[in-house]
């Protein structure tokens, strides 16, 4: 699904990601974790067509730069730390949004478009939100307009850029638990980049870990989320506690 080569990119003349190389298969689930400043925010946006970059970077095996803005929204949904919510409109009309790819230039939306719209909403419990201004919405119901936007678009690829930010610990689950759900349902890729190392190593099936822009390493959860690198690369004192075949990340209190 992701080839990534040699990717570098730059933001205001100075290197936020250097020289990564990454690949992603499709129907993974990976999540890029690291200390904050890491880049892993940057190399989402990349893929999504969103950052420019030096090197190779190929989605289903054509180069990202070279696709046009309709092509990556068919192919890519992206759900930024902070996207933009026109706080007037509606939440059912900002989740038909994600049917835009999918309409011509000067179509409308067809039955097929409302339906698909209604059936996010209603998966992300929104329903009862439909008609009310974005504007109202506290943020743990707006990341969730914001991920129904996302399912609206049907990609077959799923960018999430710290998804359980503002939502509660039964929201955070909820949300995690409607991805694989899509994933064991579907042909969905998913990449995000998460900072919840426990909720990183429940649910995806990789982790990769970016430092100072940097890979500095790549695998399945119980040999990433480890103490050493932790400490090395976080600066923090954790406990890595193995459970029903996952790991838990606790911090320690230092005393």
């Amino acid at each position: 699904m992701i080839a990534v080569d040699s990717l570098s990119i730059e933001l205001g003349g100075a290197p936020v990601v250097e020289r990564v190389n990454l690949l992603v298969g499709s129907g993974e689930w990976v999540a890029v974790i690291g200390p904050n400043g890491a880049g892993k925010s940057t190399l989402l946006r990349a893929v999504a067509g969103l950052a420019p970059y030096e090197g190779s970077l190929r989605l289903e095996g054509e180069e990202v730069a070279r696709l046009t803005r309709r092509e990556l929204a068919r192919r890519v949904a992206f759900v930024p730390q902070a996207p933009l919510l026109p706080p007037a409109m509606h939440v059912h009309e900002y989740v038909l949004l994600g049917r835009t790819p999918h309409i011509g230039t000067f179509g409308y939306e067809s039955a097929g478009d409302l339906d698909t719209a209604r059936r996010a909403l209603e998966r992300l419990d929104l329903l009862a939100f439909a008609g009310r201004p974005l504007g109202t919405l506290s943020g743990g119901e707006a990341q969730r307009a914001v991920l129904a936007r996302a399912l609206a678009q049907e990609a077959r690829l799923l960018l999430l850029d710290e998804p359980t930010t503002a939502l509660d610990l039964g929201r955070q689950q909820q949300v995690l638990e409607l991805v694989a759900g899509l994933r064991e349902h579907g042909d969905l890729t998913v990449v995000c980049a998460m900072h919840d190392l426990t909720l990183a190593a429940q649910y995806a099936e990789r982790l990769v870990l970016l430092s100072g822009g940097q890979l500095v390493a790549d695998g399945k959860p119980g040999e990433i989320a480890t103490e050493p690198l932790i400490a090395e690369h976080y600066g923090a004192d954790v406990r890595v506690i193995e459970h029903a075949g996952t790991v838990a990340v606790v911090p320690v209190r230092r005393r």
